[in-house]
């Protein structure tokens, strides 16, 4: 039996259809025309909307 898509998912399938089809806006109104900013403003709003998504790993530079 298949897995109930969570939360997170969801939206963020919502929100890169919308990038998809030219509707995805930013915060300021412009057209969102790069993919990483469309991933980032999914990400972002399935935080908002409670879903568990680990935020992004800094990586640490080593001292030699």
């Amino acid at each position: 039996m298949a897995k109930p898509r969570s939360k997170g998912h969801r939206k963020v399938k919502k929100v890169m259809g919308e990038y998809k089809r030219g509707t995805l806006r930013s915060s300021s109104g412009g057209k969102v025309r790069k993919r990483k900013q469309a991933v980032a403003i999914a990400l972002s709003e399935a935080r908002q909307a409670g879903a568990r998504i680990p935020r992004r790993r800094r990586r640490t530079s080593r001292a030699r």
